[in-house]
C-alpha cells in the first residue's frame, strides 16, 4: 500500500532535500515542489517527494486516523524499504 502521508520537516539539506520523519522513522526525501519550507513544517508525502505544505493540526489529526485505522504502521514499513 502506497500513501501520501504528513511527515514532519526534520532537518532542510542542499539540492532541495529533508530530512523528514515518520513516526519516528527518518527519511531524505524530495521538498523540490515546497517554497518557503522551514524546519518543523508538515509536509505531505507520496513516493519520497513532499507534494505540499499541511497545517500542523490537520497533520496530527490525520497521523492520527491512519494510526486508528492501523494504516500507519504498514505506511511506515513500506517507506523503510524504499
Amino acid at each position: 500500500m502506497c500513501l501520501a502521508i504528513p511527515v514532519k520537516v526534520e532537518k532542510i539539506l542542499v539540492d532541495d532535500i529533508a530530512i523528514v520523519d515518520i513516526g519516528g522513522v527518518k527519511k531524505e526525501i524530495s521538498v523540490a515542489l515546497i517554497d518557503d519550507l522551514a524546519i518543523g513544517d508538515f509536509v505531505i508525502m507520496h513516493v519520497g517527494y513532499a507534494l505540499n505544505k499541511i497545517d500542523p493540526d490537520e497533520a496530527e489529526k490525520t497521523l492520527a486516523l491512519f494510526e486508528e485505522m492501523g494504516v500507519l504502521e504498514q505506511a511506515m514499513s513500506d517507506h523503510k524499504a524504499e
